[in-house]
């Protein structure tokens, strides 16, 4: 402004000066004051130019920094939600690993107790099959032995039943006065001896038949039993067993989801904090250089 004022007084000073020649030397006169009022024109139109760009400068200062601010305060938000999920993700990955553990865990007991069942029912099934064989060929020699009596057949005593029943009166849990007479009867040549007392002793073998029968029937109920327990048992910790795998998988597949999603957030806060930090500092330049050039204008415009 103060440039445009001073180009105007030279004008008019200069067009004073010269007015009583202009008749004689008019052409060059004009020519000085045209080129002077376009100079005069030419630094008012540079003056409202630079005064435009001032205002443009001056309202980016004010639009740029609040553009810069809410992303500040964006930043800083994003990074504080960020960092929180990163913390429950964290806590989750902890549990994860604990319920894996213990998944683990529960499925190698379960598979070591079906197998240590597994094993015992074998031996339990054996020991059933071993007995229940002794009864059932101890039980066939008393049918034997008792028909062959109440027939009244002879040479019984060289057969093999009989040489199984001298067996059992060794082993058969019997009162000490049946094992003397059935030790004597089968320690003879004859049945003939002991005819007036075979029927004493098919009374005795009849007893320890349906004794052995009776034996015979609570170890198969027992061997019944003890198949039912393992199998509802076998089933219990076959369904544990795929229970814990199942989990072991869904844990696993979700292990691995939570550790993508920890490092995709610790990369989230480490970009967005290098992204704030960049901001402020370009806020910072941007105030010290909207704060310089205000001064610079309102000094240039005194």
């Amino acid at each position: 402004m103060a440039r445009m004022l001073r180009a105007g007084v030279f004008a008019g000073a200069l067009a004073a000066a010269t007015g009583e020649s202009a008749g004689a030397a008019a052409n060059p006169i004009r020519r000085v004051v045209s080129m002077l009022t376009l100079m005069q024109e030419k630094v008012a139109a540079e003056g409202k130019k630079e005064e435009e760009l001032y205002h443009r400068f001056m309202c980016y200062c004010t639009t740029g920094t609040k553009d810069l601010e809410a992303s500040i305060s964006a930043s800083e938000t994003r990074i504080e939600q960020a960092t929180a999920e990163l913390k429950e993700a964290q806590a989750e990955l902890e549990q994860l690993e604990q319920d894996l553990g213990g998944a683990a865990a529960s499925r190698e007991e379960a598979k070591a107790a079906l197998a240590e069942a597994a094993a015992l029912r074998e031996k339990e099934a054996a020991a059933y099959a071993k007995e229940s064989a002794d009864h059932k060929t101890n039980i066939a020699a008393l049918k034997k032995a008792i028909e062959a009596l109440s027939k009244g057949m002879t040479g019984f005593l060289q057969t093999s039943s009989a040489a199984k029943l001298r067996q059992l009166t060794i082993d058969a849990d019997l009162s000490a006065a049946d094992r003397d007479i059935l030790s004597a009867f089968l320690s003879t040549a004859s049945t003939d001896r002991y005819a007036p007392q075979s029927g004493q002793i098919t009374g005795i073998l009849k007893q320890m038949k349906d004794t052995m029968e009776k034996d015979l029937a609570e170890l198969t109920a027992t061997e019944q039993e003890a198949i039912i327990n393992f199998d509802a048992l076998s089933a219990a910790k076959t369904k544990e067993i795929e229970a814990s795998g199942a989990a072991i998988e869904s844990k696993t597949e979700r292990l691995g989801k939570v550790g993508l999603e920890i490092v995709a957030l610790k990369e989230d806060v480490d970009d967005t904090s290098k992204s704030m930090a960049d901001d402020k500092k370009f806020l910072a330049d941007l105030d010290k250089n909207c704060a310089t050039k205000k001064q610079e204008w309102e000094e240039r415009s005194r």
